[in-house]
């Protein structure tokens, strides 16, 4: 059974930075590329960042681009996101996803994604 978890998210202020992980198991994970969305209330869920199997090239939504940046660790199967300057704007539900489309083809779409987490909450105050 595949299964993403996220994990820490919460509360900060403007400014302030935050450090998301994303555990899987019941894969390979060097098998997938994976990606980072957010969906805030009332809105769309929002591509973020994506990183190809081996982790050297990545992609940036530009809501983000300069601020963000995504890893992986392919001996733990996790992956990272390192937010900084943080904004009220990125206040969403954050969610991990894994895609087996080929590097040439990232980030994709959402439908490129086969596998999600539950999603962690990030809230940044003004």
């Amino acid at each position: 059974q595949v299964e993403l978890v996220e994990s820490g998210g919460g509360l900060v202020h403007s400014g302030g930075s935050l450090s998301l992980s994303c555990t899987t198991s019941g894969l390979t994970f060097t098998s997938y590329a994976m990606g980072w969305f957010r969906q805030a209330p009332g809105k769309e869920r929002e591509f973020i960042a994506a990183l190809n199997r081996n982790g050297a090239t990545t992609f940036y939504g530009d809501p983000v681009k300069g601020r963000f940046t995504i890893s992986r660790d392919n001996g733990k199967n996790t992956v990272y996101l390192r937010m900084n300057s943080l904004e009220p704007e990125d206040t969403a539900v954050y969610y991990c996803a894994a895609t087996m489309i080929l590097s040439g083809s990232l980030p994709g779409t959402i439908d490129d994604y086969a596998y999600w987490g539950r999603g962690t909450q990030v809230t940044v105050s003004s």
